[in-house]
């Protein structure tokens, strides 16, 4: 199913918003793509100008550096799964009921949405598994969050540790278990795929059925 969205994302991450021009949008389209081919480390804004036929500085207009266009990618995901989960529970009362979903929400997530043409939302959510911690795990980290860097992460979280806690008020670490299903989900995908000893289920063309069924076991069994 197709969803025409508009993600918001905080404005620190960008110099000018890429979403509403046309190169903007390319260079989000073509950063998922070689990012996802050559790794984060051998990315360069050089190598992605001369792929859209533009100029450094032309991309140096929207992002300050490559680790801000990492943040803003790995922000969109997460306002991504977030804006899946605010659609599949709209007006589910039973919070068992919209947890089942938002475990779904999760895992369908790295599908690919065609209702944004500028971001492949699977290969984007490759880029999340191998490259995201890159985002946080950094020496700058403390100061990037007292500017709101990591607060659609934070959202995120906070939206399924309510319905988390509505199902079991005491329950004591309901953020923990809504970080954990979320990288669980991106994890264990990636497992099931590249490592297939690390984990206990196995996704065969795609079919995200196993992934789904493992955390709704252990959901099940922490919050009863």
């Amino acid at each position: 199913m197709a969803i025409e969205i508009k993600i918001t994302l905080n404005e620190g991450l960008y110099l000018k918003e890429p979403q509403e021009s046309a190169l903007g949008r390319n260079i989000i389209r073509h950063s998922i793509l070689m990012i996802d081919e050559f790794g984060f480390e051998a990315f360069t804004f050089k190598k992605l100008a001369r792929v859209i036929n533009s100029t450094e500085a032309s991309i140096y207009r929207y992002f300050e550096n490559k680790h801000l266009l990492l943040l803003y990618l790995v922000n969109w995901y997460w306002e991504w799964v977030h804006t899946l989960i605010a659609i599949n529970t709209m007006n589910i009362s039973d919070p068992n009921k919209r947890l089942k979903i938002i475990i779904r929400s999760l895992v369908s997530a790295s599908e690919d949405n065609p209702g944004v043409e500028f971001v492949n939302e699977s290969i984007l959510h490759s880029i999340v598994i191998s490259e995201g911690g890159k985002a946080y795990h950094t020496k700058d980290v403390d100061d990037e969050n007292s500017k709101g860097f990591f607060m659609s992460y934070k959202n995120l979280a906070n939206t399924v540790s309510k319905v988390i806690s509505e199902i079991n008020p005491k329950f004591k670490y309901p953020y923990a278990l809504a970080t954990n299903l979320f990288e669980m989900t991106n994890n264990h995908i990636y497992f099931a795929k590249h490592l297939p000893r690390l984990t206990d289920i196995s996704v065969k063309e795609n079919d995200l059925n196993e992934v789904e069924k493992m955390l709704n076991y252990f959901t099940d069994k922490l919050l009863k």
